[in-house]
């Protein structure tokens, strides 16, 4: 297989809950380290990042020592709130072991759709950047709850990501998830499922394939991500689509090494 040629400098890595919660709930410290040493050693290379992260409720759940995420949105929200400030006092604690400053974004849907706000939060996150800050950002579910109820397209983190990066002109999308990459088949419901290693369009077929939501501690599924990329290619970006249990991988893709998914328009070329 050729090797990659991934040439980005600003670059959104989106993080989901999966990644950041073990799966009896538990908090996955191993992968909130590994993901800090892997931003701040990429920071100290003059990297541009922004981290987009899932995990508030998850986090919450895990807080509050509830084993079920309630049904009320308003105990969701609740939850939220109580997760979002352990989740930044967990990246904190990481970042700040790595030497690395971080910062708190939290968006909602609307901030982008109005030229004042929209002008606003661009110049934060590109002040961020100059000062060599990384934002970590997250949908202020406080007051927002498409993501919650699922009422609208809008989906989880993985297209709040896909948005971040089109607004800061980013060159690279990473979306870190508990696959591999994106399979021709469920791979966890059929053994021969094979991993499709570059993607450069995105039709109903491959929506097709996707079907399905995410785990009990986030929202996502591969339609959200695949929603993502779709976005990413209209504007010809690239996304890369990998499994986050090892946060390192992310210095695999930058290297070009043929992991997890690219979806990328063809017109790009290989060695």
């Amino acid at each position: 297989m050729d090797k990659r040629i991934i040439n980005a400098n600003r670059i959104v890595v989106k993080v989901g809950t999966s990644s950041l919660i073990h799966p009896n709930g538990a908090v996955n410290l191993k992968t909130f380290d590994e993901l800090a040493y892997t931003l701040s050693a990429l920071n100290n290379q003059g990297k541009e990042l922004i981290l987009v992260s899932s995990g508030a409720i998850g986090v919450g759940l895990n807080k509050m020592h509830l084993k079920k995420r309630p049904t009320e949105i308003g105990a969701q929200q609740a939850l939220a709130a109580i997760g979002q400030s352990e989740l930044m006092t967990l990246f904190t604690q990481r970042f700040d072991h790595y030497l690395t400053d971080i910062a708190q974004v939290l968006l909602t849907h609307d901030i982008f759709d109005f030229p004042k706000s929209n002008k606003f939060v661009l110049n934060t996150f590109d002040c961020l950047l100059r000062d060599n800050v990384i934002p970590i950002v997250n949908e202020n579910d406080t007051v927002a709850t498409d993501e919650l109820d699922h009422k609208t397209t809008f989906g989880d983190n993985d297209q709040l990501s896909a948005i971040v990066a089109s607004h800061v002109n980013a060159d690279l999308l990473i979306v870190l998830s508990d696959v591999d990459g994106f399979y021709d088949q469920n791979p966890h419901k059929y053994a021969d499922a094979n991993l499709i290693s570059t993607v450069n369009q995105i039709n109903e077929n491959e929506f097709g394939v996707a079907g399905g939501s995410g785990s009990r501690f986030g929202t996502g599924g591969m339609q959200t991500k695949l929603l993502a990329a779709k976005r990413m290619l209209d504007e010809n970006r690239m996304m890369v689509l990998a499994n986050g249990a090892d946060p390192r991988i992310i210095f695999k893709i930058l290297a070009g090494k043929n992991v997890g998914t690219i979806f990328q328009k063809e017109s790009v070329t290989h060695e």
